[in-house]
């Protein structure tokens, strides 16, 4: 207990400062930008310029928090926390997943028609552009928004306390997907637990892990149904 205090209390002397989100912020702009450029004049796949950016703004990111910041500790990542992050994320996937199956459970008890259908999201054709989807959109993107949302933004929102923080970096979140289905269900629900599992555990490495075996399953679901 007192042990989960402690961490509460340091995650929130870990504010991120103004400066570090705005050059983040700079570094966002800059590189989809850059994108949008290459995609109208390449003849590659979107999804591999997509990950090449996805990566490009990660390194970014980190660069700007290890060289203008505190280190990428002041993000909740470091060398020793790694494995420990990656079990505590599986513990939480697992909850996260057994709480979405009954709530499938629940809504085809109620007569929902195909449950699965607000969850389901668009597949490339074709399997090198599966493969891509699940490479980029599945492992790529989920550490580069984590490292954004949770670790920046989440962190900058941080100094206003537990509830602006969660709510304000769960809708930016939000906003900046495209819509997939009627409603933002997954986006919504996803943005919530990740931040809520930042500022328990006070590692970013939970977050990515349930982002990153979220989108896995999703895509997993829509491929298979």
């Amino acid at each position: 207990m007192l042990k989960k205090i402690h961490m509460q209390s340091s995650m929130a002397a870990k504010t991120i400062e103004i400066r570090i989100l705005i050059l983040s912020l700079a570094a966002l702009l800059a590189t989809e930008v850059a994108v949008r450029v290459v995609l109208s004049k390449a003849a590659y796949s979107p999804l591999l310029i997509l990950g090449v950016a996805r990566v490009v703004e990660t390194l970014l990111f980190l660069l700007i928090v290890s060289s203008r910041g505190k280190g990428i500790s002041s993000i909740g990542l470091g060398r020793d926390r790694t494995v420990a992050g990656l079990k505590k994320g599986l513990i939480w996937s697992a909850l996260f997943g057994l709480c979405a199956f009954l709530g499938f459970v629940v809504l085809s008890a109620a007569h929902i028609k195909d449950p699965l259908r607000l969850i389901k999201t668009y597949l490339p054709p074709g399997a090198h552009g599966i493969v891509l989807l699940f490479v980029v959109g599945g492992v790529v993107s989920p550490i580069a928004e984590e490292v954004f949302f949770r670790g920046i933004l989440y962190g900058f929102l941080r100094r206003w306390g537990v509830l602006v923080a969660v709510v304000g970096s769960t809708v930016i979140f939000v906003l900046v997907h495209p819509i997939i289905s009627g409603i933002r269900l997954t986006q919504i629900v996803g943005g919530f637990v990740f931040a809520v599992a930042y500022e328990v555990e006070g590692n970013l490495m939970v977050p990515i892990t349930i982002h990153a075996l979220g989108n896995l399953a999703i895509f997993s679901l829509s491929l298979v149904s």
